[in-house]
């Protein structure tokens, strides 16, 4: 097992591996199947990149979100170690260097989305490619009772039958048991297959919840007293400006992010905020995901998340550093109610199904028998309105016929800028005489892009500039004269939300979908909404606890950190002990600054859940503040 720390050393910089790593590190090179289930933060991608590392041939990744492929390419190409990527967006020559590039160039891991597994080019290379491990990230995706069912994962299976002798990997930071046992049985794991749950606790990490009468006081009194970095999410787009707004308004360092920003405002915001440019970020769900942040010291759900998996993931963004955080959910008792009554309209009937994928097929212009392969750009608002659809109604009805593999959408998709030759070489050879100052443009093309006579081919107008020495507003003004003199045909990036259809148009007699399948998944849902209402409404049991009986995880005592623990513990807190406690914290808090933990180590003997009551009651009195790294002082 030396190799493998010599490898956590030379490519990641850390002299030992945290827990649970090298155990399920040593179950891959045993070539046993293996299901990881390691909360946020806690190290997943170490757990296949070391032992891929460590085996002769490449490893094959399979990952649901393009934004986390590329994140993941990134960090490896960083540290020196060779890697590929195929993902939506990438023309077929492209996609084909790439794989050949697999099957015969010295490259350590292959990341693909999963609609990448079936295609006939992907199957055509695999014998040649010899992965030595396949893995598959966010593998609750494979389950259909699992909150994030995504039906493209279900392929992975039939990849298992072409490399029976491959071991499989599946990683996840959030499944229940019930999740987990399908995850196993969908990837064919075998009989020896081993499975590792770490321990859900955080000790660094507080989870309290508050039903306040005003959500943005009781935000801004939170961010003014804990310093640092802070995510604060919501449920819709609309929401994050608002309060993005109010907390600029106050004076807070803050911006807003969701899916409906264009990639370069997204990858913007988000270095923003990961450069500490940007203190606090008010955003949906679509953010977080890849994203490693360390110093995050509170994370505010300011809106009920749909589910506890979403809730811990999000929550666990806080505190990787292992220092004080804090994870904080608000809710009106109405919330909840219209989390029920939600249910109806994300799990629409067959027939509203059928009625949607109607009027989807009618705006998209697509005839009976036809549409199968292509893809489409989609504004879901415009289409809701132009058929007198609620929104919500056309979102969750587009999402069922996912579901049932009808179609696909992706509602971040990025594809960049494509060309093609159009014109034959006779005809451009004379275009060229006839118009001298394009031919510098069509030299570069042909010289870059390999294929481009006969395939549509991504380019990259930026390295077209560099080429030129000219500017990119001229390379794309040159590309459009191109385009409309007939000799290329020049498609500009987008980053618009895309229908994919899996399908041809079915005429109106053959629409079928599983009735029961949809059924089924609601009963699941609703059955989430019961146990977020549950975490929300118990005031008693440790918040950590309760996180780690629903995931099935293992759990020690009580965290003694949770608003439950502390406001347990003032039933046995005299007033004398708390007017000793306060001034004991003001005193030493007076004349330095000291680290929240080391403070509680000062006051001993006090209980630590004692301690806690009183500088959150501190906190709350606006009498001391937390810092951005933890520290504990007098506020002046």
């Amino acid at each position: 097992m030396d190799d493998i720390h010599k490898i956590l050393k030379k490519y990641w910089g850390f002299d030992q591996f945290r827990p649970m790593q090298e155990e399920i590190i040593r179950a891959v090179l045993d070539r046993k199947d293996t299901l990881a289930l390691l909360p946020t933060g806690g190290g997943k991608s170490v757990c296949f990149q070391v032992p891929a590392m460590a085996m002769d041939g490449i490893c094959i990744v399979i990952s649901p979100l393009i934004a986390l492929i590329k994140d993941q390419v990134e960090q490896l190409k960083k540290r020196g170690i060779p890697v590929l990527a195929v993902y939506s967006g990438m023309h077929y020559v492209e996609v084909k260097k790439t794989l050949q590039n697999a099957a015969f160039g010295n490259y350590k891991f292959l990341y693909l989305s999963p609609e990448r597994l079936e295609t006939d080019l992907f199957l055509e290379f695999l014998p040649a490619i010899k992965p030595c491990l396949i893995a598959v990230d966010e593998a609750h995706c494979i389950s259909q009772w699992g909150y994030d069912f995504r039906p493209p994962y279900m392929r992975i299976n039939n990849l298992r039958q072409e490399l029976p002798t491959v071991p499989v990997i599946a990683l996840t930071a959030s499944a229940t048991k019930t999740v987990q046992e399908d995850i196993c049985e969908k990837l064919n794991f075998s009989k020896d297959s081993l499975r590792f749950q770490q321990s859900f606790e955080r000790k660094n990490l507080s989870y309290s919840i508050f039903s306040p009468s005003a959500k943005e006081t009781k935000l801004l009194e939170i961010l003014n007293n804990v310093k640092g970095t802070a995510i604060v999410y919501c449920k819709s787009r609309k929401h994050t400006q608002q309060v993005s707004g109010l907390l600029g308004m106050k004076g807070l360092s803050a911006d807003y992010y969701h899916a409906g920003l264009s990639a370069e405002e997204r990858t913007a915001k988000q270095e923003s905020w990961i450069n500490n440019q940007t203190r606090v970020m008010v955003c949906t769900n679509a953010f977080g995901m890849g994203i490693d942040k360390p110093d995050v010291r509170v994370v505010v759900h300011y809106d009920v998340p749909d589910c506890l998996e979403n809730y811990y993931q999000e929550a666990g963004r806080a505190g990787r550093d292992g220092k004080r955080a804090y994870a904080v959910l608000f809710y009106q008792p109405n919330e909840l109610a219209d989390m029920i009554k939600l249910v109806a309209i994300r799990y629409p009937s067959a027939e509203q199904i059928k009625k949607i994928y109607t009027a989807l097929m009618n705006h998209l212009q697509i005839a009976a028998g036809g549409g199968e392969g292509n893809s489409y750009d989609f504004d879901t608002p415009v289409f809701a309105q132009h058929f007198k659809l609620n929104i919500l109604e056309a979102t969750y009805g587009i999402q069922a016929l996912a579901q049932q593999e009808i179609l696909s959408f992706n509602e971040i998709f990025f594809r960049p800028s494509a060309v093609m030759f159009t014109a034959s070489k006779n005809d451009l050879s004379e275009f060229e005489k006839l118009h001298p100052e394009l031919e510098p443009m069509i030299k570069a093309l042909l010289r870059s892009y390999e294929g481009i006579f006969d395939f549509s081919t991504t380019i990259y107008e930026g390295l077209l500039a560099k080429f030129l020495k000219t500017g990119k507003d001229q390379v794309i003004l040159l590309l459009r004269k191109l385009h409309q003199y007939g000799i290329i045909q020049y498609q500009p990036p987008t980053d618009k939300p895309q229908v994919f259809l899996i399908k041809s148009r079915m005429y109106s007699d053959d629409f079928k979908i599983d009735a029961r399948a949809l059924e089924l998944r609601k009963q699941e849902h609703e059955k989430r909404i019961t146990a977020i209402a549950g975490y929300i409404n118990d005031s008693k049991s440790c918040r950590s606890n309760m996180l780690a009986d629903y995931f099935g995880a293992p759990h020690g005592p009580k965290c003694k950190i949770c608003d439950n623990c502390i406001n347990h513990s003032q039933q046995d807190l005299s007033a004398e002990e708390f007017q000793h406690l306060y001034e004991r914290i003001i005193s030493l808090t007076g004349k330095e600054t000291i680290e929240i933990n080391k403070l509680v180590k000062l006051l001993k003997p006090n209980k630590d859940s004692h301690v806690w009551q009183a500088i959150q009651y501190l906190q709350a009195e606006d009498l001391i503040i937390q810092d951005s790294e933890g520290f504990i002082k007098v506020k002046i």
